[in-house]
């Protein structure tokens, strides 16, 4: 699956063969977004307002981190949100799932179990969006946040929200199965505002806010000890895993903060088992948080975690304040009404 995606971000020729299949599937996809906009299928809308964030291409983009940063700066602005995920990768007892931060991740999923430790708000999962948001508005929340939902239309929302990565870009900008475009890339002038992840290796369809992730800290992956950035706690060289959508940019960034690496990239949302972390050494292995969710059980003393955090440009706070508060006026008035 990574290779393909690859392939499409560097415009492979063999994709060419393809591009009839990505016809049928742009066609689709127009359908549905049809049927939706016309009523056929129902859109449910909540009564509190609905921030998405998604993506329109495959592969790793950012857009957790971001989800992350988005609770967090909600909360310290007075709001109470929750984030609301299909749970990919997990399978629950029973729907709505409300994820605790000692959830099984085999019921919960690694993104939303992550998320739910990094922030500290409610998470629920459920492949019924509608639903998993009316339950955290069940709880208490006042604003809900879709990860991964720009595709999940059946959820009225009021704000969309598209990461795209900065180095890779758009890729072939064709839709699957000839490229790693999920929609049509003119979907990028219907959405609110575009975040792109670190320094754009080239013109995209329409300007966006920066972002940059961040390492934040060292993380013992047995114990939960940290460590600054700048007091690494382990030796080097280090086995470096990434079950991740681009585990390049992982390993990049512990290049960058100095460390020789013999990098594992595995296929997104790997299933770890203990296995995967023997290598036949001493040296200490080092993952990422999404990844650390589900090898805490087996970890052994040398495991590592780098935790990273998104830092949004400020105008893209000072954007999204704006328009909550044009949202919140624009209710006052409905229900003064």
């Amino acid at each position: 699956m990574s290779r393909w995606v690859d392939a499409g971000y560097r415009d492979a020729g063999w994709l060419k063969a393809l591009r009839p299949v990505e016809w049928l599937y742009r066609r689709a996809v127009a359908r549905r977004r049809q049927a939706y906009a016309t009523g056929r299928k129902t859109v449910q809308r909540l009564p509190v307002p609905v921030i998405v964030v998604g993506n329109i291409t495959l592969g790793g983009t950012g857009k957790s981190p971001l989800v992350a940063w988005l609770g967090r700066w909600l909360h310290e602005r007075g709001w109470h949100p929750g984030i609301v995920s299909r749970g990919y990768g997990g399978r629950a007892p029973h729907y709505p799932f409300h994820v605790a931060i000692d959830s099984p991740v085999a019921h919960a999923g690694d993104e939303p179990l992550m998320l739910a430790q990094q922030s500290g708000l409610p998470v629920v999962v459920d492949p019924d969006r509608p639903r998993g948001a009316r339950a955290l508005i069940d709880i208490g929340c006042d604003i809900v946040i879709a990860d991964d939902g720009l595709q999940h239309l059946a959820l009225g929302r009021d704000i969309e929200l598209v990461v795209v990565d900065g180095q890779r870009g758009v890729g072939n900008a064709r839709c699957l199965p000839a490229g790693p475009l999920r929609e049509p890339l003119s979907r990028l002038a219907e959405v609110d505002a575009l975040v792109v992840n670190g320094e754009p290796s080239e013109a995209l369809p329409r300007s966006g806010y920066g972002m940059q992730l961040r390492p934040s800290r060292w993380r013992h992956l047995l114990d939960g000890v940290c460590y600054p950035v700048e007091q690494r706690p382990f030796s080097s060289p280090v086995h470096a895993l990434a079950g991740i959508g681009h585990p390049a940019r992982f390993f990049a960034t512990l290049e960058a903060l100095g460390l020789e690496i013999e990098a594992h990239p595995l296929a997104d949302h790997h299933r770890f088992g203990a296995a995967d972390l023997v290598f036949g050494d001493d040296r200490p292995v080092v993952m990422t948080a999404k990844d650390a969710v589900k090898c805490r059980s087996f970890a052994h003393a040398r495991c590592w975690v780098l935790d990273v955090e998104a830092r949004p440009e400020p105008a893209f706070g000072d954007w999204l304040q704006r328009r909550l508060e044009t949202l919140q006026s624009a209710k006052g008035e409905v229900c003064d009404g």
